[in-house]
């Protein structure tokens, strides 16, 4: 249509084709400002029903709060400043909207609010930023910065928070150049486009409320829940068994949790609700004559705003002065090379004091029933008691105990041994750490080197538990899917040497 020379008519049909491409972008344009006011009321009706969980959540944590204070008042604190934070931030998003709405007769005419005028003079001033678009941006920041500050920075919620409430420039697809935040995401654009932005950060607000409290919620929930707070409870019929009689009897799962505080506490008739500490009934009572003996009560709890009781019982004997000492091991019947094992030793009747105890085959300290033997190179330790009753008769016993080395570790990856699946870049920043999953003794385990084996890559030895620069280059390399083996581990426990630690590998997910 550009070239050559072009009749009168041909001229005018040209004419007419152009002014009808420039009809349709009209309307277009419409429709797109339509499609704008549609999606700006579709997140308001789901702001308000997020609203409404979200006062649903944070009554339900205040109903909690108040019967457990120890375990969900925490909680409770974390969660009001993140209402409080979310709230102001809402609230003065509602009165931006609220201003650039002033003039605007019918607020459901969106094909009227294609003009950028108002958010222009109100954000924008030449090249720079007027006060109320600097504090617009200031709002952001803030807002984002007091929630990491109250979830933690260690939070999963971090990555999110800086996605949904980032304010970093953005790069121009035309030019590829940066353009500031706030320019490239208002400055020009048509009011209702700029509207439903403001809304949308609504609903990133409440959804950000939503995602944190309800996580809170179910991770005290899921602690307490967690296996890892029960233990194995044998209960007797008795505590006390004749030579060829059969014990009977259960073996249940109790779980502890010293932040669950009862309200109230019976025993054995009597109001012992001072006795609690950490979450247990501390007994101290005389054990009173020879025979069988009970101890029973109840514990009320106050759940859902009602009293909850629990009963208990349980019997045990009380038996004559006893004739030979008690040696036990305090974690596990071996004692492990290389390490301070405790040790308990203690005669019914006979006060620590009076207790003789000395060890073969390894070196004990410690006094008044508790000492810490530690082995020396032979296979066995034998811990010897001498001790006098009351009566004036001696008494001696001795027992002994197996010698191991420390068993084996495993390697580990964010906590968790065998195939951890993760991303290359958490891998890159994080150490290479090692423990045991059953072995009852608080060791300090520390990481000194190991091997690493990159698909495609030649093995790279790593001094220290983190990825070295030359490792991490190599890492780079790694696709989706690959899977990463970390072997040759060495470490200390308490600083002895762990003769073996089991490899662990990660399969990169991205």
């Amino acid at each position: 249509m550009a070239g050559g020379k072009m009749s009168a008519r041909q001229k005018m049909i040209n004419l007419m084709y152009l002014v009808f491409i420039a009809m349709l972008a009209m309307n277009m344009s419409k429709e797109v400002l339509s499609a704008f006011g549609f999606m700006n009321e579709k997140l308001v009706e789901n702001n308000i029903s997020t609203i409404k969980k979200n006062k649903e959540a944070y009554a339900n944590l205040d109903l909690k709060a108040s019967e457990q204070k120890e375990k969900f008042g925490p909680l409770k604190v974390q969660a009001d400043k993140i209402k409080t934070y979310s709230n102001d931030f809402y609230d003065y998003l509602a009165v931006i909207k609220s201003k650039m709405l002033t003039e605007i007769e019918d607020k459901y005419d969106y094909e009227a609010m294609d003009k950028t005028d108002w958010l222009d003079t109100y954000f924008f001033k030449g090249d720079s930023y007027t006060a109320e678009g600097q504090e617009f941006l200031d709002r952001i920041n803030t807002y984002r910065t007091n929630v990491i500050e109250v979830i933690g920075s260690d939070s999963k919620f971090v990555n999110v928070l800086n996605k949904r409430f980032s304010t970093n420039p953005v790069i121009d697809s035309e030019t590829e150049k940066e353009v500031p935040f706030l320019k490239a995401r208002y400055e020009g654009f048509p009011m209702i486009a700029s509207l439903t932005s403001f809304t949308q950060m609504q609903a990133d607000i409440r959804n950000t409320e939503s995602d944190i409290v309800t996580d809170l919620l179910g991770g005290k929930l899921e602690e307490a829940l967690s296996l890892n707070n029960y233990t194995g409870i044998v209960r007797l019929n008795k505590s006390a068994y004749f030579a060829g009689e059969k014990i009977t009897g259960e073996v249940v799962l109790g779980r502890y949790d010293a932040s669950l505080v009862p309200d109230k506490v019976i025993l054995n008739g009597k109001d012992a609700t001072d006795a609690v500490q950490n979450g247990q009934v501390i007994l101290n009572m005389p054990a009173g004559n020879v025979g069988e003996k009970t101890i029973k009560g109840t514990i009320y709890f106050r759940e859902n705003g009602e009293e909850v009781p629990v009963p208990f019982e349980s019997k045990y004997s009380v038996i004559a002065e006893p004739s030979s000492a008690v040696v036990s091991a305090d974690k596990m019947n071996v004692v492990y090379r290389g390490l301070d094992n405790p040790i308990s030793v203690s005669l019914p009747g006979v006060g620590d004091n009076n207790l003789s105890v000395s060890a073969t085959g390894g070196k004990l300290t410690g006094s008044r029933g508790k000492y810490i033997i530690r082995p020396g190179a032979g296979k066995i330790t034998t811990i010897n008691v001498s001790a006098k009753l009351s009566s004036g008769k001696i008494v001696n016993s001795k027992a002994t105990f197996r010698i191991k080395d420390i068993p084996p570790a495993v390697g580990l990856v964010r906590n968790q041994s065998g195939t951890v699946r993760m991303p290359k870049s958490g891998l890159a920043n994080i150490p290479i750490t090692a423990g045991y999953e059953d072995f009852d003794f608080d060791l300090k385990v520390k990481v000194t080197g190991f091997k690493i084996k990159i698909p495609g890559q030649l093995t790279i030895i790593v001094n220290g538990d983190r990825l070295t620069g030359a490792a991490k280059q190599k890492l780079q390399r790694a696709r989706r899917g690959d899977q990463i083996n970390i072997y040759d581990i060495k470490a200390t426990a308490n600083g002895v040497p762990i003769p073996k630690v089991f490899p662990v590998s990660i399969e990169l997910n991205n």
